[in-house]
Formats: C-alpha cells, sequence, structure tokens
C-alpha cells in the first residue's frame, strides 16, 4: 500500500512564499511521474505543474517563473516551490503520483490536499 503525506501549505500575503512537499511511502513500487494539481472553490481541478522520472518540468502558463517543481528521487518526494503568490493562486493543492507496482500495474495517486490561501 503506497501513501502520500503532503506538507507546507498555509496562509501567505500576496508576494509571499511557500514550499510544498510531498513523500510516497510504502514498498514494492517504482515512482514515476509526479505533479501538483489545485482546485479553488467552485472550480475544477488543474495542474499546475508536472515532472517526469528524468526530471524534466512542465508548468501552467498561470505559475510560469513563479513556481518552481522538483523531485528527490531517493526520498520519493515532490517539491512545489511557490514564489510571488498571488490571490489567485488561493486553492486546495493535490500532490499527484503515477506508480507501477511490483506486479507491474499501474497505480494513479492522489495527496490528501493542503490548503494554500493568499491574502492580498
Amino acid at each position: 500500500q503506497v501513501q502520500l503525506v503532503e506538507s507546507g501549505g498555509g496562509l501567505v500575503q500576496a508576494g509571499g512564499s511557500l514550499r510544498l512537499s510531498c513523500a510516497a511511502s510504502g514498498s514494492r513500487f517504482r515512482v514515476n511521474a509526479m505533479g501538483w494539481y489545485r482546485q479553488a472553490p467552485g472550480k475544477q481541478r488543474d495542474m499546475v505543474a508536472t515532472i517526469t522520472s528524468g526530471a524534466k518540468p512542465n508548468y501552467a502558463d498561470s505559475v510560469k517563473g513563479r513556481f518552481t517543481i522538483s523531485r528527490d528521487n531517493a526520498e520519493n518526494t515532490v517539491y512545489l516551490q511557490m514564489n510571488s503568490l498571488k490571490p489567485e493562486d488561493t486553492a486546495v493543492y493535490y500532490c499527484n503520483v503515477l506508480l507501477t507496482t511490483s506486479s507491474g500495474g499501474g497505480v494513479n495517486k492522489w495527496g490528501q490536499g493542503t490548503q494554500v490561501t493568499v491574502s492580498s
């Protein structure tokens, strides 16, 4: 059984920074792509940033130049450094990890979500 544990959300003023982390724990799996998504009240869940197993990042246009995604393969952890935060970045942020189990099956795993609130 694989679990994702997120941390790092909170309340910050506009222009501030936060760093989110998400660690995958368990046994008998291989982590492939990792990413962060967000969902604001009344809106759909949108991709924020993803990173391949080879560390190639991809960003939503709205966060390019402000957010940086990275990963630590030894720790099965993905990070999201968020700088120059804006009130419109307020949302619940979800970690997403694509896994391959020891039996060869693919698993799409979501974290529990962490609230990010940016005040103006």
